[in-house]
């Protein structure tokens, strides 16, 4: 393994502009035009794809096309998971998906980290934060995941929600930043609106 890719898979800051990192771009990129061409081939072709594409798939998993993705490697996705269309998941360090999530229509999430100072930002060097998402959480139609954040299972976040930190599990958030509005085992919170109008699949 080369040394940029050897630093970014530890989360220390690389060079993307790699020969190798361009081969698994390139994999990548063959791959997911073939996924995105193939929404009417039968499930079996497409799911087979699928699991050359990303590093795991659990049982029953659909995702809808199109989806992108840095690598695709990197991404494990849980046992009926369900991902609506127009997803995005940068994946420069691992994503992963627990079994029986929901994610919305053009729902991203986002590991890279880009460099603050505008001289190594221009020079290129980045590195990321790895994302877990707990089982049967629901993501809401364009949710943005940024890099280093776990969100807590059974846990619903709303549509447009922008997720800066970690949620904990059972609760519902909302807003960009997201912040937690309520637990969802607690109906009797008081003063807390409990964004269900936010919700959109």
């Amino acid at each position: 393994m080369g040394e940029n890719k050897d630093r970014m898979l530890a989360g220390e800051w690389y060079l993307p502009d790699d020969p190798e990192l361009a081969a698994d771009t390139e994999r990548r990129f063959v791959l997911c035009a073939a996924y995105n061409a193939n929404g009417g081939a039968a499930p079996a072709d497409r799911a087979g794809i699928l699991a050359e594409l990303l590093g795991s798939v659990g049982a029953d998993v659909r995702v809808r096309p199109p989806f992108q993705c840095d690598f695709g490697r990197y991404i494990s996705i849980g046992a009926g998971t369900f991902v609506n269309f127009g997803a995005v998941f940068l994946d420069t360090a691992p994503i992963t998906i627990g079994a029986h999530v929901q994610i919305g229509p053009n729902v991203q999430l986002l590991t890279p980290i880009h460099e603050l100072d505008a001289e190594r930002r221009r020079a290129g060097w980045e590195r990321a934060d790895p994302i877990t998402i707990g089982d049967n959480v629901w993501l809401g139609g364009g949710v943005i995941v940024c890099p280093g954040v776990s969100i807590g299972e059974n846990t619903v976040v709303g549509a447009g929600a922008v997720v800066t930190r970690d949620l904990p599990a059972g609760v519902l958030a909302v807003g960009n930043p997201a912040r937690v509005v309520r637990r969802l085992d607690d109906s009797d919170s008081e003063g807390l609106d409990s964004g269900a109008e936010g919700m959109t699949d």
